[in-house]
């Protein structure tokens, strides 16, 4: 894994990085290893357990635990979401050839808990370049580190639908629905429900919506990365960007469901390595295979390939590293095959160029952290590539 080093240091020696934590596992051997540091400014060392900001890859639990609920029949894949949501019973979307906020009419059909998972049902996204988009961003949607989950949805619950349901795929606030309706169904917290669920029969010990004061040390430092200047800056470079949505470090009533995990790299491996076999290290039961199996299959319309997430401020994607990629129930799931004729490995990332992998087939599972929005893409490109050379 030397050499893995030296491909990832490069990135570090070329400042777009800052630091960067990762491990691999191939069946019983795992490897971990780090480059860099905290921070640029004071070069602080890699503490143990260092905390990230997951940001997206607080989505993969979320659909786990609503996957969990469909498996106890809490809940159904075909519920409309106003069974759950009544705010949503009168959802309008926009009309056809559309050209202000208030071209809408009624939506044909509402939401289900399936388009939800799918990014199918309709929503959009702060930082997307659509009408939506920039409603969600001039009503303030999601950027407070105050508000409850709750008032966000009441407020998502106001604002038109992009399309009708299942009509396209669209990366989305959906997955915060489905958070909410956690919250609904169980009549508990968020966090409750998910340390319950998850986190504790993982022994995820550092993952929460917060983090304690003594443990702020222990945070890497977010920056983005400015390409016109090859430098890693702060990130408050635009308004619309996601790096301004609330991420509270203290705050014990915060919870999102697309958004708003702290962890760290060997609590996430954890989760990652349940994703490949649907049980703890310990053999207890999170998901069944079977619904496990469901989830990382393509479960959308071909029509809506190849999908891809592009920011307000790009007109087109020199390179749409989806291409090869449908979508499951909360996972990217690769449905061509590459050189490494692994058919099937599924996983997500974070928009500070957080990433991991999973390959059921060849018994690989992979966490890659760091905190760097618009990272450089190449640094989950080599990683990828260099587990499948050497593995």
């Amino acid at each position: 894994m030397k050499d893995l080093k030296h491909k990832i240091k490069k990135f570090i020696e070329n400042e777009k990085y800052q630091g960067i934590e990762w491990i691999i596992q191939n069946k019983d051997n795992v490897y971990f290893d780090r480059v860099g540091y905290l921070d640029l400014e004071s070069k602080t060392p890699f503490p143990e357990n260092t905390i990230y900001r997951i940001w997206s890859m607080t989505k993969p639990i979320i659909s786990i635990v609503i996957l969990q609920m469909i498996e106890e029949k809490k809940i159904n894949l075909n519920d409309p979401i106003n069974l759950y949501l009544p705010i949503f019973s009168n959802l309008t979307v926009l009309e056809n050839n559309y050209s202000s906020i208030k071209d809408i009419k009624k939506a044909d059909t509402l939401p289900t808990i399936k388009n939800l998972l799918l990014h199918t049902a309709g929503f959009s996204y702060n930082f997307l370049g659509d009408l939506i988009g920039n409603e969600y961003h001039n009503l303030q949607l999601f950027y407070s580190e105050n508000t409850t989950l709750e008032e966000e949805i009441n407020s998502l619950a106001t604002i038109p639908l992009l399309y009708e349901p299942d009509s396209r795929w669209v990366y989305s606030v959906s997955i915060d629905i489905l958070a909410r309706i956690i919250e609904i169904v169980s009549q508990n917290s968020l966090e409750f429900e998910l340390k319950q669920r998850i986190f504790d029969p993982l022994k995820m010990e550092n993952t929460a919506f917060s983090i304690k004061k003594e443990d702020v040390p222990k945070l890497m430092t977010s920056y983005h990365y400015d390409e016109t200047t090859n430098k890693l800056i702060p990130p408050n470079v635009n308004p619309r960007y996601i790096s301004n949505y609330g991420y509270p470090l203290h705050n014990k009533k915060f919870s999102r469901g697309g958004i708003g995990l702290y962890s760290t790299t060997n609590d996430y491996m954890k989760f990652v390595n349940m994703l490949r076999k649907g049980r703890s290290d310990d053999n207890i039961s999170i998901i069944s295979k079977e619904t496990l199996n469901q989830a990382i299959q393509n479960q959308i319309s071909l029509s809506f390939l190849p999908f891809e997430i592009k920011n307000f401020d790009v007109e087109y994607l020199t390179e749409n590293l989806f291409d090869p990629y449908g979508w499951g129930y909360g996972f990217r799931t690769l449905m061509k095959e590459t050189k490494f004729k692994n058919k099937g490995e599924f996983g997500w990332s974070g928009a500070a160029s957080t990433y991991f992998m999973v390959d059921q087939k060849n018994s690989i599972t992979a966490v890659l952290m760091t905190q760097v929005f618009q990272g450089d893409p190449n640094l989950h490109k080599e990683f990828y590539d260099f587990i499948y050379s050497n593995m």
